[in-house]
C-alpha cells in the first residue's frame, strides 16, 4: 500500500481526463464524483450502501464538524475515518464556504473570519490555520485551503478583492498544512467570470504549489451556459499532472459538461437532498416519485438499473412510502440516485480510456431528451 499521494492521468480524449489518485487509504478513480457527508454521514445511507454504489471517496464539512461534535471530539475518538465507519479516503472542505452562507454575524479581516454559530449563537473564528488544525483533527486525506467565495453576481472589484485575499490565505493555508505524508492539500482558484483573475489565481496557486487544484467561486448562481463559458478555460489554466475539482457541482448534464471540459473530481448534496425529497434522476431525465401517476405502477424506477430500489421495489410501493413519510423511502431513493451519478462516473471512465467520449456525450444527451419519463 503507498505510503504518498499521488495522482496518474492514464487517458484524454478530447480535453476530457481518465486516471487514478492514490492515496494511503485506497484509490480514486478519476473522473470521480464525492457524495456529501456533511455531518459524518451521507443522510439515509450506511457507509457500506455508499460504497456498494461505487463511491472511492465522500466530503465532509469542516464548518458543521467543528462546531459539532467538534474536531478535538472526532480526533479523540480515533479520527474522523473510525468515528463514521468509513474506510476509504475523505475530502474535507475547508469551511469558508459554510462561513460566508449559514454563519450569522460575520466579520471579515486579513486574518479570518469571526461568526456566530448557526446551531446555537456560539463564538467561533476560523483562520487558514485554524482551518489547517481543524482538518488535521479530523484526519481527512484531501484537505482544502481556507478561502472566500463571493456569491455570483458580484461587481468585479469585489470578485478581485476576494480572489487576492484568498491567494494570501493560501500561501498560510500552505504553511500551516506542514508535510504531512500521505496527505494532500488543494489550492482554490478563485476569480468569479472574470477570466483574467481566474489566470492570476491559477498563477499565484502554481507559485505556492498544491498536491491538487479546485475551481471555487462556481455554482454560486452565475447558471449553467456562464459556468461552462469559464470551464472552456479555468481548468487549462491549472497543472496538467494534478487532479482538477469543481467545487459543488451539480446536476448530472454539468458534471458531463464539467469532465468534458477537463475537469477530474465533483461534489453535491443534490442525489442525496433529492432522493429525501422524491425526486429521482434516470438515465432519461427526472421522476418525481410523489405525483399520483406513480401508484398503482408496477414497474422500477428504472428498468436498466440495477441498485436494490430498481431490483426490488415498483413505483407505486415507492410512491407509497414517500407518501406516508417512511424512513425507507428516503434510504431506497438516495441509494438510487447515488448509485445512477456513479454510473455516470463510470461510464465517463470506460468512455474516455476507449476514446469514444465524444460518442458517449452524445448518447447521453439524446436519451434524456427522449421524453418524459414519468410517462415512458
Amino acid at each position: 500500500m503507498t505510503t504518498r499521494f499521488s495522482f496518474q492521468l492514464n487517458a484524454r480524449d478530447g480535453k476530457a481526463r481518465s486516471g487514478v489518485i492514490d492515496t494511503p487509504r485506497g484509490l480514486i478513480r478519476t473522473p470521480a464524483f464525492m457524495p456529501v457527508g456533511t455531518a459524518a454521514t451521507v443522510k439515509a445511507m450506511l457507509p457500506e450502501s455508499v460504497a456498494a454504489t461505487g463511491a472511492d471517496i465522500l466530503l465532509g464539512n469542516t464548518y458543521h464538524l467543528m462546531l459539532r461534535p467538534t474536531a478535538e471530539r472526532i480526533d479523540r475518538l480515533g479520527g474522523l475515518h473510525r468515528f463514521m465507519n468509513w474506510d476509504k479516503p475523505i475530502l474535507t472542505d475547508s469551511g469558508g464556504f459554510q462561513v460566508m452562507s449559514l454563519a450569522s454575524l460575520r466579520k471579515l479581516t486579513e486574518e479570518g473570519v469571526t461568526f456566530k454559530s448557526h446551531i446555537d449563537g456560539s463564538k467561533h473564528h476560523l483562520s487558514p490555520e485554524r482551518s489547517m488544525e481543524i482538518q488535521r483533527l479530523l484526519g481527512s486525506d484531501i484537505v482544502m485551503c481556507f478561502d472566500e467565495c463571493p456569491a455570483l453576481p458580484a461587481d468585479r472589484d469585489r470578485i478581485a478583492e476576494s480572489m487576492r485575499l484568498s491567494m494570501r490565505w493560501a500561501e498560510r493555508s500552505r504553511e500551516a498544512f506542514g508535510d504531512r505524508p500521505g496527505h494532500a492539500l488543494f489550492g482554490i482558484q478563485q476569480g468569479g467570470l472574470e477570466r483574467d483573475l481566474r489566470e492570476e489565481s491559477a498563477e499565484a496557486l502554481k507559485e505556492i504549489g498544491f498536491e491538487g487544484y479546485a475551481i471555487g467561486g462556481l455554482a454560486v448562481g452565475e447558471g449553467q451556459a456562464a459556468m461552462f463559458d469559464c470551464l472552456d478555460y479555468a481548468p487549462d489554466m491549472l497543472p496538467e499532472d494534478r487532479p482538477r475539482y469543481l467545487m459543488g457541482v451539480g446536476k448530472p448534464d454539468d458534471i458531463v459538461g464539467a469532465v468534458a471540459r477537463g475537469v477530474d473530481m465533483m461534489d453535491c448534496v443534490l442525489p442525496s437532498r433529492s432522493g429525501r425529497t422524491g425526486q429521482v434522476f434516470t438515465r432519461r431525465g427526472v421522476l418525481n416519485i410523489k405525483n399520483a401517476r406513480h401508484q398503482d405502477d408496477p414497474r422500477p424506477l428504472d428498468e436498466h438499473c440495477t441498485c436494490p430500489a430498481c431490483r426490488n421495489y415498483s413505483r407505486a410501493y415507492l410512491h407509497h412510502v414517500f407518501r406516508s413519510q417512511e424512513i425507507i423511502s428516503s434510504m431506497l431513493l438516495t441509494w438510487h440516485n447515488l448509485h445512477y451519478f456513479q454510473e455516470i462516473m463510470q461510464g465517463m471512465r470506460d468512455a474516455i480510456a476507449e476514446g469514444r467520449f465524444t460518442a458517449w456525450q452524445a448518447a447521453f444527451h439524446a436519451q434524456r431528451a427522449e421524453g418524459d419519463i414519468e410517462r415512458l
